[in-house]
């Protein structure tokens, strides 16, 4: 739309403002400042292009949900009634943050950063998809402080997202402080050193709004509003001229609220009331709530494609394991993705982008970005793998990954070089603690591969299931598993199911549950101990499948070995897992990771660790 009855505009942003403070008389808590400064951007986007054209539109600054909430409700799209009354409250929808519990928020939000990669994902999505639509953000001032901004400022103006908008609330209050005592920094010039198109306006002027907004252009393009805290509330708007934070993070009292209610600047006429019931009934914006699908819920679009199978001669690693996985179910599926964080050698997606290039994604050294880019990309119809070093994606991106989880996102994380097995590269890069990480995520499931046919089958699963996933693996090339008869573990016909444990040699005198690479530590340990031991093949500290209760009960001793740490990975798990299913246990016992090693190749840091198979086999003795 090209066109703007101002007077309607002015009407609109009243009735938000009036919204906003009644959100905040029930809550007596939230974000009005921002709110309120953001609002007109909010307000010209919904009426003159979003309520036609359903883009999406990502609130970067989550915090100011009663600015998205009141414009949402204005629009027709949710019960303004509803939200006014249980905004913030236990059991209410609409919660502190803006989240997809609410129709037509496309991606819910909280920790600043996030939502700008998230947005640019769905801007990266459309220009696979050769589509015209574009895709909004809002961030506030402050948030460009956060490494991730730059990071995503990067990657969209490589990518050339020039149906991608971000509009900047520059009313120079963080918080705390002002911008400028805070933390200053040049928002406009940030980007415009990143390559994109800089539009500097008035935040508050409608018709520069719309101008801004229907701005074409051959690069991503960041509007930066100069607004006012606090602007259309007389109380708070003097604040905001005068950049105090007063009320960035404060809700009025409740009579403050209703003598602010009652003030000239936010009394509508009963001609504005009615022309905002005319323009509700015209428009007819109706979003369809957000779908939440469950986690490993078989996703039957995407093909599986045909199983790699190693032979039992073969000494590769898991990585390559994966990347020759990852290429046969992109050939299958043009929406499976693979990206990568300036490590494609090494993590092996370099078999996609040689054979594949269109469905590879370069994000440079920017694992924040890459995972929250990757959330925005499984919203559009995509399933994305997203690998770089366990270290890096389970400490530097898991506020990403966490907000994916909350979101319920499908992103496909794969990390390699993980525990000791990252061999001469040292503590730095030794991910022991990574599937911690994610253990406390309700949405993310977690698996390790113990040879290269397990990964593939894996590999497979998680792409044809819903949900975030972890898998990691290590750098060092292992044997292909047997059963004792010498024919392929893992063949052809096996079926990886989330949470699955095999069984690699019976036994009855002790449970040995491994996992990774220690599986084949274990069975050589156990041969050369000459002990009757159960090895059981554990795929995921999570979850595990009945096979893992049938052992214990068959034997009654445990004994649990991994290269991780053990507070927070296989063997408290193990611990947990029989306690809580009522197995009496006579004797556990856990070889992990206790401490940072220094360099070495994985055999000798797996002996200087003691979790190698001679200190396996020394551990045997204790069951003997």
């Amino acid at each position: 739309m090209t066109t703007l009855d101002l007077n309607h505009m002015n009407a609109f942003s009243k009735a938000c403002r009036r919204s906003i403070l009644e959100m905040l008389h029930t809550s007596q808590s939230g974000h009005p400042g921002g709110s309120l400064s953001a609002l007109d951007f909010l307000a010209v986007l919904y009426t003159q292009r979003i309520g036609a054209t359903h883009e999406p539109v990502v609130v970067s600054n989550g915090h100011i949900s009663p600015g998205v909430y009141s414009v949402l409700a204005e629009m027709g799209a949710i019960d303004k009634e509803a939200v006014n009354r249980t905004f913030r409250q236990i059991g209410s929808k609409f919660e502190g943050h803006v989240t997809r519990h609410v129709a037509g928020v496309h991606f819910g939000t909280g920790p600043l950063g996030v939502g700008v990669s998230a947005a640019s994902g769905f801007a990266m999505a459309e220009k696979l998809k050769g589509s015209d639509k574009r895709v909004f953000a809002v961030m506030g001032d402050g948030e460009a402080q956060e490494g991730q901004v730059h990071e995503m400022a990067l990657f969209a103006a490589k990518e050339k997202l020039n149906n991608f908008t971000v509009f900047c609330d520059y009313n120079r209050v963080q918080l705390t402080d002002s911008l400028e005592a805070t933390m200053p920094i040049d928002v406009a010039a940030l980007f415009e050193a990143h390559g994109w198109d800089v539009l500097e306006i008035d935040g508050h002027d409608h018709a520069a709004l719309l101008k801004a907004i229907n701005h074409a252009s051959d690069k991503p393009v960041m509007i930066v509003g100069q607004t006012i805290m606090g602007y259309g509330v007389p109380m708070m708007e003097q604040s905001g001229r005068n950049d105090k934070a007063d009320w960035h993070g404060k809700a009025p009292s409740k009579d403050d609220i209703q003598a602010q209610l009652n003030t000239p600047e936010l009394t509508l006429t009963a001609e504005e009331l009615q022309s905002l019931e005319d323009f509700r009934s015209a428009v007819q914006f109706k979003p369809e709530a957000n779908t939440f699908t469950a986690t490993t819920t078989p996703m039957p679009n995407i093909k599986t494609g045909e199983a790699i199978e190693y032979a039992a001669d073969v000494l590769t690693d898991c990585r390559s394991a994966y990347g020759q996985a990852l290429l046969s179910l992109a050939k299958a599926n043009q929406t499976v993705l693979a990206g990568t964080a300036d490590l494609g050698g090494s993590v092996m997606t370099k078999f996609v982008k040689a054979e594949l290039p269109a469905q590879h994604l370069e994000f440079g050294i920017c694992e924040q970005n890459m995972v929250s880019v990757a959330g925005g990309l499984s919203f559009s119809g995509f399933t994305p793998f997203v690998s770089t070093f366990g270290a890096f994606m389970s400490s530097r991106a898991k506020d990403q990954a966490r907000v994916n989880d909350i979101n319920q996102t499908n992103v496909k994380m794969v990390s390699t070089h993980c525990g000791l097995s990252v061999g001469e590269d040292g503590p730095t890069h030794q991910a022991i603690d990574d599937m911690g990480s994610f253990l406390g995520m309700f949405h993310t499931m977690v698996a390790e591969p113990a040879d290269p046919n397990h990964c593939d089958r894996i590999i497979r699963y998680m792409a044809t299931h819903y949900g975030n996933c972890y898998v990691r693996m290590g750098r060092h090339k292992l044997p292909v598993l047997t059963k004792a008869d010498g024919s392929i573990l893992f063949d052809k016909n096996y079926e990886y199911t989330y949470g699955r444990t095999d069984v690699l040699r019976e036994g009855s005198a002790l449970t040995i549950v491994a996992s990774g690479p220690m599986v084949i530590e274990a069975q050589n340990a156990v041969k050369e101990a000459g002990l009757d031991a159960e090895i059981l093949i554990a795929s995921s500290p999570k979850q595990f499948d009945e096979g893992l209760a049938t052992s214990l009960k068959k034997t009654g001793k445990v004994l649990v070995v991994e290269d991780h740490n053990r507070k927070s990975g296989f063997a408290s798990q193990v611990a947990l897992y029989a306690a809580e299913n009522g197995i009496a246990l006579n004797q556990f016992k856990s070889i992990a990771v206790e401490e940072y090693q220094l360099s070495g190749k994985p055999a000798e840091l797996y002996e200087s660790a003691e979790i190698g198979a001679k200190s396996i086999e020394k551990a045997l003795q204790a069951f003997a």
